[in-house]
């Protein structure tokens, strides 16, 4: 069984689906997890209290991570509080506008890429000082980064921006001993990417070889994995969990 005991992590965008899930399973495998939110102050602590009332131990901080200096003040927080010693990094936070090519704008770019690519790169790298020996930092990509929808252009591309920082920043974090992954989900029950319509979710269950979608749950255990020295022999790679896509 994977054991976090003694380990500290930081998951941002802890109020989302997938971030509570993983917030959640990390503190169940015995993990100090600081849960991080923006704009949803009940919600983020919603998650902490419930992980408390479950065993586990939680700490809610506020970030606003769309802003230049969003990512060095909470790692600021951080550190003080761990006294430089953050054993986990899950970068969860995304943003996503719906959009098109011929649609989208300078401003859904900057948004998108603020959030998805600038925020949990400069996080990262604000945390080196605390980040320990045998460290384990997970990015979230999507299976939208490889299959062209025709929607969510800027989002997709973002994600490509994600899963090319995974390979760099293995390559620059190798020699001290930190990994870094992603996970690239697929569809989602509680995404809002999934189709309004019962036809829409059809088509999509019918490119999957595993006919359902997916809990945040699902997801979540692949990151928890990843956070544990039993994955210590993988880095640099982006572990899609999409139920066997065809995409």
């Amino acid at each position: 069984m994977i054991d976090l005991t003694n380990k500290t992590a930081l998951v941002t965008g802890a109020t989302g689906g997938l971030g509570r899930a993983t917030a959640r399973a990390l503190a169940a495998l015995g993990a100090r997890v600081f849960v991080q939110f923006d704009t949803d102050v009940a919600d983020g602590h919603a998650v902490a209290s419930r992980i408390r009332s479950e065993g586990g131990q939680a700490t809610a901080l506020w970030g606003d991570l769309g802003t230049p200096e969003g990512p060095r003040a909470l790692a600021d927080e951080i550190r003080k509080l761990t006294g430089d010693r953050l054993d986990i990094l899950v970068n969860a936070a995304d943003f996503l506008r719906e959009d098109t090519f011929d649609t989208a704008t300078p401003s859904d770019f900057e948004a998108m890429f603020a959030m998805n690519v600038r925020a949990p790169i400069f996080l990262l790298q604000c945390l080196l000082p605390a980040l320990t020996t045998g460290a384990s930092v997970i990015f979230v990509s999507s299976l939208i980064r490889r299959h062209a929808t025709g929607t969510h252009v800027a989002y997709a591309i973002s994600k490509g921006a994600i899963e090319t920082a995974v390979h760099h920043l293995a390559a620059a974090l190798g020699p001290r001993d930190i990994r870094v992954n992603a996970v690239a989900p697929g569809a989602i029950e509680t995404d809002p990417r999934r189709s309004s319509s019962a036809d829409g979710n059809q088509s999509i269950l019918n490119l999957q070889a595993l006919q359902r979608f997916a809990q945040p749950e699902d997801v979540a255990d692949v990151i928890a994995f990843l956070s544990s020295n039993d994955a210590r022999w993988i880095s640099g790679d982006v572990i899609p969990v999409d139920g066997g896509s065809k995409l």
